[in-house]
């Protein structure tokens, strides 16, 4: 792990000087992975490649901005969700719904499992696809991206309570369609 550390820095170095081998290494390396990301979040093939495309290019032109604090490939996924989410958003698919106060949450962090354990991966995702856009957005980021609750509000600039709700939701939605054949 230290090695390929060193690697990546090596190169993040080179790509900083524009070195187009050492960008192409690192273009290479991600772009598979980032092209996933952003396709889970637009559904659309060439708009996730277009989204790829324009990460990679503002990663290589903001690569000074890099800290280090976190790798590469996780500096570079976030740069992924924030423009998939931009472009999202923008196709007018997606909304936020708005909640009131009276709004119930239903914790679903203690439920049994058991009955989900069979399930394949591939069905999971496609039922996550099917659900209502902020749905699918939410769940996207939590259980495939790895996002936790408070890197989603921030991602989607909406309150953390109103985050909880849309998960909540989201997940019982989800659980009716994996119950339905």
């Amino acid at each position: 792990m230290k090695n390929q550390e060193l690697d990546i820095s090596f190169l993040l170095n080179q790509c900083k000087e524009n070195n187009e081998k050492a960008q192409l290494t690192i273009y290479n390396k991600y772009y598979k992975s980032m092209f996933n990301v952003a396709f889970r979040i637009v559904n659309d093939y060439a708009l996730a490649e277009d989204i790829m495309q324009e990460s990679f290019l503002k990663a290589f032109t903001k690569l000074d901005s890099y800290s280090g604090k976190v790798t590469f490939g996780a500096w570079l996924k976030k740069i992924v969700v924030n423009k998939s989410i931009d472009e999202f958003k923008k196709s007018k698919k997606y909304q936020i719904e708005s909640l009131t106060e009276n709004t119930t949450v239903i914790d679903l962090d203690t439920e049994d499992l058991a009955s989900y354990s069979e399930l394949k991966v591939e069905t999971v995702i496609k039922k996550i696809q099917s659900l209502k856009p902020n749905y699918k957005i939410i769940l996207t980021l939590f259980f495939i991206e790895g996002y936790d609750l408070e890197e989603i509000t921030q991602i989607l600039n909406i309150s953390y309570e109103n985050c909880r709700t849309i998960m909540s939701r989201a997940k019982e939605s989800l659980r009716t369609k994996l119950n339905t054949p």
